[in-house]
């Protein structure tokens, strides 16, 4: 893997030329007009610990023998951060119907047979590195996620106090972002992408990930929430606290306002659920209401 400076020169002569960019909420990225490579600038949130962070764990991810996109360079620019990715062939998983969300599912309990292996000496935070000093609790971690204004708010005491059975359970490494369009299905192979949000703690971390962008994205592509396919849902593990927890973490960060939406009666109903089914239609009715009320996805 080569280290530079400087991204668009030496890219754009070896790997090059690029075409026009996809703009995301943290990223803007850019195909070679070969499709060979994919150059990724990072932007937002902590654009360079997350060029770091996802440039090493893709690294150890092949290690353990799951496919990802090799990393040809990365660097910093004076447009920021970047990664350049030798493209991987496939399509996103889709959950239009049935039948692919129950493929979905099948992929996402193969991935996480390879990544959610414990590892001794695993502490929760950020990226796969070991961390020596400063460690936290897998619920402190969680709620460092917060930005300081949630602190104050009434539910806050509520999900702090529910989220703490989460410290008893064992720390792996997560991907941290877990949804279709990171899973691609290329014949037989499937391919993980989009490292930038790995992570250490409890392996029902992901899981909810997998749970809350299934449940958001149907909701806001238009299917009715008694449509949602909850009980393939059920398949994985469950954990009302950390549900509730990724709804709110969703929308603290979205426009300022949003998180006033959700009560502290709202928080409590998903942290004090025990059936899954039941949680996830609960979380189903949160979000309608929320894309009504005019939250971005």
């Amino acid at each position: 893997m080569r280290s530079t400076k400087t991204a668009e020169p030496w890219v754009e002569q070896a790997l090059g030329p690029f075409g026009p960019e996809t703009l995301k909420p943290y990223s803007r990225t850019r195909f070679a007009s070969d499709g060979r490579a994919l150059l990724k600038i990072y932007v937002g949130i902590d654009p360079e610990g997350r060029r770091q962070r996802e440039a090493a764990t893709i690294e150890r991810a092949a290690l353990r023998s799951i496919s990802v996109p090799a990393v040809l360079a990365t660097g910093n620019s004076a447009t920021g951060p970047w990664t350049a990715f030798r493209a991987v062939a496939g399509m996103p998983c889709s959950v239009r119907t049935r039948k692919a969300t129950e493929d979905y599912i099948g992929h996402i309990v193969a991935v996480s047979g390879r990544l959610h292996r414990p590892v001794a000496g695993t502490t929760p935070g950020p990226g796969w590195e070991a961390r020596r000093t400063g460690a936290v609790s897998s619920r402190q971690f969680l709620l460092d996620q917060f930005s300081p204004r949630c602190r104050w708010l009434p539910w806050w005491a509520v999900l702090s106090e529910a989220l703490q059975p989460i410290d008893s359970h064992p720390v792996v490494h997560l991907h941290g972002d877990l949804k279709p369009e990171h899973l691609l299905v290329d014949g037989e192979r499937l391919h993980v992408v989009d490292w930038e949000a790995s992570a250490c703690g409890p392996a029902v971390l992901d899981y909810t990930d997998v749970v809350f962008h299934l449940v958001r994205d149907l909701l806001y592509e238009g299917v009715p929430p008694g449509r949602i396919p909850v009980d393939l849902l059920t398949r994985l593990p469950f954990s009302g606290p950390v549900l509730a927890c990724r709804l709110l973490l969703w929308l603290d960060r979205r426009r300022t306002q949003d998180i006033d939406l959700v009560t502290t009666h709202d928080v409590y109903r998903l942290v004090t659920e025990e059936r899954a089914a039941t949680a996830y239609r609960s979380l189903a009715q949160a979000v309608s209401f929320l894309r009504a009320f005019g939250v971005p996805r």
